[in-house]
């Protein structure tokens, strides 16, 4: 995986418990360029490699922006951010990926959730840029906690967004049912945040008829998953024929990482699809949230990082 060093140019209290760092090359020298939706890999202190969506305007060549908020369930690296990096200091970067990318609409709906406005605040960077249709809902609990508000007031998009506060009357909250009453073969939907938002939002999208192909989301983190049923299999490498037994308290990462095979990973959560290996016989027990249901139905990959088997053995493409 590619990667490169960046300088922390600036780092700012976007909002209560959130941190925005601003991102530059060490010679100043442009950076890859980037669209709407991508994300980068950051290697943070401790070994530790997170994700983090890009948020500033995607035609901005001079600078990656993030936001970061501090996770009450963190694994380790919000608090990296929050209390170990400082202006200065330089990072290693993978260059930026895209899997929640925008598709050319006649007019987009755009649903941010608390830290999720990341990637929704960069598309709509990049719709208004080009004369787009496009609207913004923005749903924080307070506004103390709703990251990159004077950015969005003194933008020029800011009359098609609307914030809606947990802590607010009534009247401005989201109505989702009615925002999403009918669906419009025009329209395509997409949705960041936590994941018992995004869950409500494509759960109601589904129940008014909205097409799978209209909606796009994606997740910051992977919903706990309950091991108690874990068993152990086995996998065997095509190419070669190995064959390695997984336990039921590693993964098929740890275990082929152990024995020296290259996979690529980053999240290991399931979320960005960079271990997606083809599985040639055998059945998945997916447990990703990158996989549509189509092609976890499909069976022919899985996310070695997270999933496991419910057949004894798994044949990977490998």
């Amino acid at each position: 995986m590619t990667t490169l060093q960046v300088r922390i140019a600036a780092r700012r209290e976007e909002a209560d418990g959130i941190i925005g760092l601003e991102l530059v090359s060490p010679d100043g020298s442009a950076l890859p360029a980037f669209t709407a939706g991508a994300h980068i890999d950051v290697h943070l202190p401790g070994g530790m490699l997170r994700q983090y969506s890009l948020c500033n305007a995607p035609h901005e060549q001079h600078r990656y922006q993030i936001g970061v908020l501090r996770d009450a369930h963190s694994r380790g690296g919000s608090v990296a951010v929050h209390e170990v990096l400082k202006v200065g200091d330089l990072l290693t970067i993978g260059v930026p990926r895209n899997q929640f990318a925008l598709v050319s609409a006649p007019h987009s709906l755009l649903l941010a959730g608390g830290i999720g406005v990341t990637p929704i605040l960069c598309m709509a960077e990049a719709l208004a840029a080009c004369g787009a249709s496009f609207e913004m809902h923005y749903c924080a609990r307070s506004p103390a906690r709703q990251a990159f508000r004077e950015r969005i007031a003194a933008s020029g998009f800011a009359r098609r967004v609307v914030h809606h506060y947990d802590d607010g009357d009534v009247a401005q909250k989201l109505d989702l049912d009615a925002l999403l009453s009918q669906a419009d073969p025009a329209t395509h939907l997409y949705v960041c945040g936590p994941a018992g938002f995004i869950t409500h939002v494509v759960e109601t999208a589904r129940a008014r008829g909205w097409p799978e192909a209209q909606v796009h989301f994606e997740y910051f983190g992977a919903a706990p998953v309950q091991a108690d049923g874990n068993g152990s299999f086995e996998v065997r490498l095509a190419s070669s024929g190995q064959v390695y037994r997984i336990p039921e308290d590693r993964t098929v990462i740890q275990v082929l990482c152990e024995h020296g095979v290259d996979v690529p990973v980053s999240c290991e959560q399931g979320i960005c699809g960079t271990c997606l290996t083809r599985v040639l016989e055998g059945e998945p027990d997916h447990r990703d949230q990158y996989l549509t249901d189509e092609e976890r139905a499909a069976n022919d990959q899985f996310t070695p990082c997270c999933s496991r088997a419910r057949s004894p053995l798994l044949v990977l493409d490998l």
